[in-house]
C-alpha cells in the first residue's frame, strides 16, 4: 500500500535512518545526468564521473574542462530544484600521475566562487592525499586505535580476562577503510601495528616485552596482520558479489593497483573464501 503525498519543507531528518536513502530519490535525477554526459574518468568501458553518499558528492575528472562541465550541471540542477551548494565545503584535489603534476590549475568555480584546491581530503571518514599515499588514514586510524584502547583500558580494568577479549575484538579490530590501503611507508603501517599490540597488552596488563605473537595465540585472538587480511578478504568477496556498476568494473581487474595489492596480501587463502 502507498500513502498519499505528502511534502518535506525543511529537509530530510537529521541522523535519521531513511533520510540517506530519501535524499538519494531527490537527488537521482542529478546523478542519473551526470552519469549519462560521459564527461569524466573511466575504468575500462565505465565512465565513472560521480560518487555519492547522501549529500556527499565526489566528482571525477580526467581534466579542468571535464570537471566544468560536470559542476557547471550540478549547478543547473540546483537552481532548478532549489539547493545551494556550500562552496566553502566544497574542495578540489588533483592527483599526481606518478611524479608529474601540473604546474598551473585555472581557477575551478562554483556560483562564482573559486574553489579552494588542496593536498588531502576526507571523504566519509577516509583521507585521501594528491601523492595516493595512505599514510595520512593509516594515522588517523593509529591515532583512533590509541582513544579506543586507552578508553577499555580505563573503564573496564577490573573486568574478566573473556571480558577484555571480548571488548579488544570489538573496539580494537575494527581498522576503518584499512582494506583500501595500498601505497604506504613501513613507518606508519608499522607504527599502526605496534599500537595494535600495545593496546592488547595495556588492556590486558601484560608486560611491554612479552611476545605478540604468543599473547595473540594464548588468547585465540587474531594478531594485526591476520586482521589486515580477513578484512581484505571480506571487502573483496563483497565487490566481486556486487551489482554495482562502478564495482564491477574494478571488481575483475588484476592489472590495478588496488587488486595487485590484495592478491599478494591473501596468497595462502583458500580459493573459496574469495
Amino acid at each position: 500500500m502507498l500513502s498519499s503525498e505528502y511534502s518535506l519543507e525543511c529537509g530530510v531528518r537529521q541522523g535519521g535512518i531513511t533520510s540517506p536513502k530519501l535524499f538519494n530519490l531527490y537527488v537521482d535525477e542529478l546523478i542519473g545526468g551526470l552519469s549519462g554526459m560521459h564527461a569524466g574518468c573511466y575504468v575500462g568501458s565505465t565512465c565513472i564521473n560521480n560518487i555519492s553518499y547522501a549529500d556527499d558528492m565526489v566528482l571525477l575528472s580526467p581534466s579542468v574542462g571535464a570537471l566544468v562541465q560536470l559542476l557547471e550541471t550540478c549547478e543547473e540542477y540546483a537552481t532548478a530544484h532549489g539547493l545551494v551548494y556550500n562552496p566553502k565545503k566544497s574542495e578540489v584535489i588533483i592527483f599526481k600521475a606518478g611524479n608529474i603534476k601540473p604546474y598551473y590549475v585555472p581557477p575551478i568555480l562554483l556560483h562564482g566562487t573559486p574553489l579552494k584546491v588542496v593536498e588531502s581530503v576526507k571523504y566519509l571518514g577516509h583521507i585521501l592525499s594528491s601523492d595516493m599515499n595512505d599514510d595520512l588514514d593509516i594515522d588517523r586510524e593509529r591515532r583512533a586505535l590509541s582513544v579506543r584502547s586507552n578508553m577499555l583500558a580505563r573503564r573496564f580494568a577490573r573486568c574478566s580476562y573473556d571480558v577484555k577479549v571480548t571488548l579488544f575484538k570489538a573496539y580494537s579490530q575494527s581498522f576503518f577503510s584499512s582494506s583500501l590501503w595500498v601505497r604506504y611507508t613501513k613507518r606508519a603501517y608499522s607504527a599502526l601495528r605496534v599500537q595494535y599490540n600495545n593496546a592488547f597488552r595495556m588492556l590486558l596488563g601484560l608486560p611491554s616485552r612479552c611476545s605478540a605473537s604468543g599473547m595473540f595465540a594464548e588468547a585465540r585472538t587474531d594478531g594485526f596482520q591476520a586482521v589486515m587480511r580477513k578484512r581484505i578478504v571480506a571487502l573483496w568477496s563483497r565487490i566481486r558479489k556486487s551489482t554495482n556498476s562502478i564495482l564491477n568494473a574494478i571488481a575483475w581487474r588484476f592489472d590495478c593497483p588496488i587488486a595487485e595489492y590484495w592478491m599478494s596480501q591473501t596468497k595462502g587463502v583458500a580459493q573459496w573464501e574469495l
